[in-house]
């Protein structure tokens, strides 16, 4: 005779064997799957944002924003290093870069948070027919959030917000932005809604 303890789980079973419940309400009360989801998924944002400011410091940024821009159907040009009058990448739909929309974009390496006169600085050298993006690996100040929320030609992109673009179009990543931030496609379980 063997004699076993089941620690894991043992009142979901026990309740099985006695007919109280079904297996899919046991999938429904394991928290343990949303658990292990957000920290997948957690672990996999916090490697990325990491990656990014090691690998792309300074002017090497500019030219991984507008490789990201360019797999969402953008033709871009990058400012030569140096002194680029705030202006660090050139984003359009045609080929010749003169139909609108026309995105001015100024890019930010710095894990710090981005205030508003960096912002409204930006904001300063786009036209009232232009649009104005300023991506950083940090975040920005309520101050920044707030005149941004006031110009409907002006968008923050935050280190999150940067993360979720790059978790988005990275199938469309040449090898070379692969090769500095590997990822590997995983399925992990979805929780089931007591909804559904």
């Amino acid at each position: 005779m063997t004699f076993f303890q089941i620690k894991t789980y043992a009142e979901e079973f026990l309740a099985a064997l006695e007919g109280e419940t079904t297996p899919e309400t046991l999938v429904k009360k394991d928290t343990t799957v949303a658990v292990v989801a957000e920290n997948i998924e957690e672990n996999t944002r916090d490697f990325v944002l990491k990656r990014l400011a090691q690998e792309f410091k300074g002017h090497p940024f500019s030219d991984f924003v507008a490789h990201l821009l360019g797999t969402m159907g953008y033709r871009t040009r990058v400012s030569p290093e140096g002194p680029d009058g705030g202006i660090d990448i050139v984003a359009h739909k045609d080929e010749l870069g003169f139909e609108p929309p026309i995105i001015k974009v100024q890019v930010k390496s710095t894990e710090g948070s981005i205030g508003d006169p960096v912002v409204s600085a930006l904001y300063g050298k786009v036209s009232a027919s232009e649009y104005g993006l300023l991506v950083t690996l940090g975040a920005f100040t309520a101050q920044a959030k707030n005149f941004a929320r006031s110009k409907s030609n002006l968008r923050l992109i935050d280190g999150v917000e940067l993360v979720d673009l790059v978790l988005t179009h990275y199938e469309q990543f040449d090898s070379r932005y692969k090769g500095l931030l590997p990822l590997k496609r995983v399925f992990v379980p979805e929780p089931i809604d007591d909804d559904e």
